[in-house]
């Protein structure tokens, strides 16, 4: 395991001893003791045992750390029993009722109020009582966690995970979170956050981490008030000259440090979610536009906003493809030239030879493999779409079109690592983000399904059969 690794898991463990001590002297002063009690008779006592507000935040405290040392099936039973504090059915009955019975709009109001209340499930305002104790909410946001990964299809824990996923997107509005740069000069801690959150590219050591928040980059993250020393989520940006093709060149720190002032093009290269908690709450087209005015206003010469991007689905997408008996994939010349230099019957048999090795673009297949190759990749990125018919069948290229963006450029050979070979053949794809443009871009996608793309790219997708 390397340095960072370790210091990763120390910091976690550390974190969460210190606020497990922390509530387990809080939970002291129960008056009552719990231990022993089911579930449900634990949470009804948070919810109506007598007290003030210290004995309140003393109870959700126990209950909070008696979650903390659960295995998996005892965090089941803990969700099941937490569903089961749901909206009494006789009462919200009746409130029907005196909605349909009222006799004018002001009763008719009254009653719709009533029928809000009795709707409303006492476990909310048992979650609720979590944001108590210290670092309460970033409990709710791994009890969020924990609960998305095991409810599985029950109906009672996903209306659990509803209720829970609404405090939390509007306790996590835009609204609340502050922006905020990291460097070099961040605290230990953060930085180690950072290394362990960092899923795209990973941070494998020190230097790594310190070429990346070098004078010629910059990373900025999300912040919540309640959750000051944990990032929501975070960008990576390089300050270069011209649209970067390849994320080695970008992260080789061999590389000299540029001069910041003489970048034109800001690249977008590693966003990442830092919360799992928040999973369906939305903060990256917020975080690319806040970035994007930010690096405007700090270097006026940037012309352009691009991404380099991964393209996780596309090796996927072209295995499915060639499992079709007569796939309609290749041009009469593509499959012609194919054949010539696989000696195989046809150009499919020789693209499915060319998926089935750990690295199989050799070097004698390089350059017509490359053509044939980018062109299906603008065919999957512009034109190929998912479920429903409109966004696009790319999960990264559907985060960004989202946001506004339009397909760029096709970059052969842009992440030649043994997980980019895996999921995309090695190729990256530039998004790029036109200030001017963006909200254009966001309507007709979001409104209408369709892709911004560069015009030579959209043309190259259009070439095959």
């Amino acid at each position: 395991m390397s340095d960072v690794a370790v210091a990763e898991v120390g910091f976690f463990d550390r974190a969460l001893k210190k606020v497990s001590l922390l509530w387990r002297d809080m939970a002291s002063s129960v008056s009552t003791p719990t231990e022993g009690l089911s579930w449900e008779a634990r949470m009804r006592a948070c919810l109506e045992a007598p007290g003030g507000e210290v004995s309140a935040r003393a109870r959700a405290a126990d209950l909070a750390q008696a979650y903390l040392v659960l295995d998996e099936t005892g965090r089941v039973a803990f969700f099941k029993a937490l569903a089961g504090f749901d909206s009494d059915p006789a009462a919200v009955e009746g409130a029907m009722r005196e909605v349909s019975a009222a006799p004018d709009n002001a009763a008719r109001a009254s009653a719709k109020a009533k029928l809000r209340r009795v709707l409303e499930p006492p476990r909310l305002r048992l979650l609720t009582q979590f944001t108590s104790i210290p670092n309460g909410m970033k409990f709710l946001v791994d009890l969020r966690a924990d609960l998305v990964r095991l409810m599985g299809q029950d109906p009672m824990l996903r209306a659990l995970d509803a209720d829970l996923r609404g405090l939390l997107a509007s306790w996590f509005d835009l609204g609340f979170l502050d922006l905020r740069r990291i460097d070099w000069n961040s605290p230990a801690a953060l930085l180690e956050k950072l290394v362990g959150y960092e899923a795209v590219h990973r941070i494998r050591t020190w230097r790594d981490l310190k070429n990346r928040l070098d004078s010629d980059r910059r990373c900025y993250a999300f912040f919540h008030p309640r959750m000051p020393e944990e990032p929501l989520i975070f960008v990576e940006v390089a300050l270069v000259k011209g649209l970067s093709a390849s994320v080695q060149a970008l992260l080789d720190e061999r590389a000299p440090v540029q001069d910041p002032r003489a970048a034109d093009t800001a690249i977008f290269y590693s966003i990442n979610n830092c919360q799992r908690g928040l999973d369906g709450i939305s903060f990256g087209n917020f975080l690319i536009k806040r970035v994007v005015s930010l690096l405007s206003e700090e270097f006026p010469n940037l012309r352009a906003f691009s991404t380099l991007s991964p393209i996780p689905g596309f090796r996927r997408w072209l295995e499915e493809q060639l499992i079709e008996p007569h796939p309609k994939l290749l041009t009469e010349e593509e499959n012609r030239q194919l054949v010539e230099l696989s000696g195989l019957p046809d150009g499919n048999a020789a693209l499915r030879a060319l998926l089935g090795g750990r690295r199989p673009l050799t070097e004698g297949w390089g350059p017509k493999a490359e053509a044939v190759l980018t062109r299906l990749c603008a065919r999957y990125l512009v034109l190929e779409t998912g479920k429903g018919g409109r966004r696009a069948r790319d999960p990264v290229g559907h985060f960004h079109l989202s946001n506004g963006a339009r397909v760029e450029r096709v970059c052969w050979r842009g992440d030649v690592s043994e997980k980019g070979m895996r999921e995309s053949l090695g190729f990256m794809v530039n998004y790029l983000y036109d200030p001017a443009r963006i909200e254009d871009y966001h309507e007709g996608y979001v409104g209408e399904g369709s892709r911004a793309a560069a015009p030579a790219l959209r043309k190259l997708a259009r070439s095959g059969p």
